[in-house]
């Protein structure tokens, strides 16, 4: 399937076309092509009928680009993490990250699946957190900028900036145009554990960001976080939260594995290293919101 999504044969098929066909338009040799397209038969993804290959209502709607519900963009990123995920053995043995390919060109597939999560989840997260007081953001390595424009629509005083590295800011602002709120929402490039955050924000959020750094880094982050925000403001923490034997949510525990093959020092972290790293910067009333889903929130507050 993952292979289909690479090929983007759901889009070439469209109303219908033949092995030949398929296999002239995406440049790909006609033995290839047939047997992958057999298989999505057999798979109930695509329908054939005298030799002729059509999308089944579920493909057409989620796997073809032409459909305004297409899931493609995002899905692609699970076949960066097949490859990634390949090379676990020896990132196990030399606990480093597993090889990337010079080709593997994941960032548009990244934020996208990024961006499908987080709309999913936006709604809960703005509701936990609540928006009273609350007028300034930094959203640090905010990708598609889903939990700024989710602020930004359930309160029109909201404002919001967008740090991200140089290669996401022009996908952020695309995001960013699209939802109608460029006037209110802005997207810088920068190093989030190094360039100048910026001071007096009310809300700090740090969404799917933890994971990827290791405890010194983080610890390290939090305090350029403490010194971005007004006094009273809060940290929003949203990531996977394991428990003290790190062994559960299981769904945290294996997503350990997958920052080893792709980070040099990430990982998934519990509710007493946060806590204690919160503590240290010298947050207060640090508290754990439990949402559906893999992921959590921690709330702390500045001085």
């Amino acid at each position: 399937m993952l292979t289909a999504l690479e090929l983007d044969i759901f889009t070439t098929v469209a109303e219908g076309a033949s092995a030949e066909v398929v296999a002239e338009k995406m440049q790909a040799s006609r033995r290839g092509t047939e047997v992958l397209l057999n298989a999505l038969v057999a798979l109930k993804l695509l329908r054939k009928e005298n030799g002729v290959f059509r999308n089944t209502p579920l493909s057409a709607r989620f796997f073809a680009d032409t459909s305004s519900d297409s899931a493609r963009q995002a899905l692609l990123h699970m076949a960066n993490l097949w490859r990634r995920w390949s090379g676990l053995t020896g990132s196990v043995r030399a606990g480093t990250p597993a090889p990337r390919s010079e080709d593997d060109r994941w960032t548009n597939a990244f934020i996208a699946a990024m961006d499908r999560n987080a709309r999913e989840r936006s709604q809960a997260v703005v509701k936990a957190v609540g928006t009273e007081g609350v007028r300034r953001i930094l959203d640090l390595g905010g990708g598609s900028a889903a939990y700024s424009i989710a602020f930004a629509s359930a309160n029109p005083s909201v404002t919001a900036e967008v740090l991200d590295l140089a290669d996401v800011v022009p996908l952020t602002r695309q995001y960013i145009q699209r939802a109608g709120l460029d006037g209110r929402i802005q997207a810088r490039v920068g190093d989030m554990l190094s360039d100048p955050l910026g001071q007096g924000f009310d809300l700090v959020l740090l969404s799917a960001i933890c994971h990827m750094f290791s405890p010194e880094e983080n610890r390290a982050l939090y305090r350029r976080a403490y010194a971005a925000l007004a006094p009273g403001g809060r940290l929003v923490v949203q990531d996977f939260i394991l428990e003290p034997e790190k062994t559960a949510p299981r769904f945290g525990a294996l997503f350990a594995l997958n920052m080893l093959v792709s980070t040099s020092g990430g990982s998934s972290y519990s509710e007493p290293e946060y806590a204690a790293w919160l503590a240290e910067t010298g947050f207060r009333d640090v508290r754990h919101i439990r949402l559906p889903g893999p992921s959590g929130l921690l709330l702390a507050a500045r001085n």
